[in-house]
């Protein structure tokens, strides 16, 4: 239990998974995994533990595209930042993630379509 070791689950946690808090207790949360940009790293897989259930993140490069799966509890919603370079490009469960339940599309910023998810099991692809 060396502070350093927690200190490095947490940046995982919040930074490389992308799970992070945005209202108390996770009722609504950010999902905003971050791939290694030196391409060493080629996944992550992880969660949290909430008072609404168990937030998934897991993210996979493969072939230059972005292989994103998430859930997001029961009575519990998300704001996804999910790097891509074109929303166009963006697919969840092997359809635009346009037409996808439970998905909606907010904007693009800075290489990355920003959605709130519903609850649910999402399947994203994005080219990168």
């Amino acid at each position: 239990n060396h502070y350093s070791f927690g200190a490095i689950g947490q940046w995982m946690m919040a930074y490389s998974l992308g799970i992070q808090r945005d209202e108390p207790g996770f009722k609504k949360f950010i999902l905003q995994p971050q791939p290694d940009p030196t391409g060493e790293m080629k996944w992550a897989k992880g969660y949290y533990d909430s008072e609404y259930g168990r937030i998934s993140s897991s993210w996979r490069i493969e072939n230059g595209k972005l292989k994103y799966s998430a859930i997001v509890p029961a009575n519990t919603k998300a704001t996804l930042y999910l790097p891509a370079a074109a929303v166009k490009t963006i697919k969840e469960s092997g359809k635009p993630a346009e037409n996808a339940k439970g998905v909606k599309f907010i904007r693009f910023e800075k290489g990355k379509a920003v959605y709130e998810l519903q609850p649910g099991s999402y399947e994203f692809t994005s080219q990168q």
